[in-house]
């Protein structure tokens, strides 16, 4: 399992813009098939349940349709990155975090989150991959 030092380091790196978010994610991906043993489909050691492995962000403009994010994390790195996105975007800080992990946790799969914003034309999904 990659330790969150080494998943700060990484994150670290995208922010100071040395490697990409692609990048990133094979990095981190290679860092955790190094250090973990293959896995049986009947070992349930993990944290996390078999039907979420990503999160993805989409946000759409309202008016035009067209979509102006749409990333997709691993959800092995959500912890870190909303702790690192809550120090450096303030709006963020009234998200329940807590609640994201839970789905995270429990194996959520699908969407978990749609706001529409209308003063900027915006509408916020957040899935369960």
């Amino acid at each position: 399992m990659v330790s969150s030092e080494e998943r700060l380091k990484v994150l670290k790196m995208v922010e100071e813009n040395k490697i990409s978010a692609e990048q990133a994610v094979q990095l981190l991906m290679a860092l955790e098939s190094q250090g973990k043993p293959a896995r049986k489909p009947e070992d349930s050691g993990s944290a996390f349940k078999a039907g979420t492995k990503w999160l993805r962000v989409r946000v759409t403009d309202t008016n035009t349709g067209r979509t102006r994010v749409n990333i997709r994390v691993p959800t092995s790195l959500v912890g870190a990155g909303l702790k690192m996105g809550m120090r450096l975007s303030p709006e963020i800080e009234g998200l329940d975090t807590e609640q994201i992990m839970q789905f995270i946790e429990a194996g959520t799969v699908g969407k978990i989150i749609d706001v529409t914003d209308d003063k900027d034309g915006e509408q916020v999904e957040v899935f369960l991959e």
